[in-house]
């Protein structure tokens, strides 16, 4: 990652923080770091130490766990004016990484460093009703995650990533809907050309075309 300078002009992308005291403002000022990252980049792996508060004020990363046999599964994505739940998780517990993130469109962030994070976690009440908010309300992501997959056909969620889309002409890989879903490729082919059987999408090289969106949001929502 590649560090620049800045104000706080980047406060205004969390509205939430709008009444922060001056004593927090000047904190922000002293230690917060801009960072970049291109796409590909790998913003912590996991099981290494968190130092960090991140802010996000541009791009989007994908946050995923890595199963022994090296399949993969999103948790979730973080984007322009959102935190990082994972991060908070680690940053309040002390703890290491559980998952690893990688950058899907070019990033900027905002760093708080750990010390800096504390600190204004004890002194500034506004800051800290941010954090416990942001967190909060990714918690009861999560939770919607683990429902989807503890409780939902397969063939349901993935007629619910391709729903999410919002086109009718994908561009992706049976890989890449295997790695969203946390399974394995063969599966979702298997899954795709049920649906294409059906006359619900027409399968072609890197590309899934939605012919009968209905027929999606039936297994979608059942």
């Amino acid at each position: 990652m590649q560090g620049t300078s800045d104000n706080l002009s980047w406060l205004t992308l969390f509205p939430d923080l709008n009444d922060l005291d001056l004593p927090a403002k000047q904190l922000l000022e002293k230690y917060v770091r801009i960072v970049e990252a291109p796409i590909g980049s790998i913003g912590y792996r996991e099981g290494t130490p968190c130092g960090a508060y991140v802010m996000r004020l541009k791009g989007k990363s994908r946050v995923f766990k890595m199963s022994t046999s090296g399949r993969e599964i999103l948790l979730y994505r973080v984007t322009a004016g959102e935190t990082c739940v994972i991060t908070t998780t680690c940053l309040l517990g002390n703890s290491d990484y559980p998952a690893s993130t990688i950058v899907e469109e070019p990033i900027r962030d905002a760093l708080i460093p750990a010390t800096a994070f504390h600190q204004l976690m004890l002194n500034s009440a506004i800051f800290r009703k941010f954090v416990m908010a942001n967190y909060g309300a990714l918690i009861s992501d999560l939770i919607v995650l683990l429902d989807e997959v503890a409780f939902h056909s397969l063939q349901g969620r993935l007629a619910k990533v391709l729903l999410d889309a919002n086109t009718a002409q994908i561009t992706c890989t049976h890989q890449q809907l295997a790695d969203e879903l946390g399974t394995a490729r063969e599966v979702v082919s298997r899954q795709l050309k049920r649906l294409e059987q059906k006359g619900a999408l027409l399968l072609g090289r890197g590309q899934v075309e939605i012919i009968q969106r209905s027929t999606l949001e039936k297994l979608a929502n059942s």
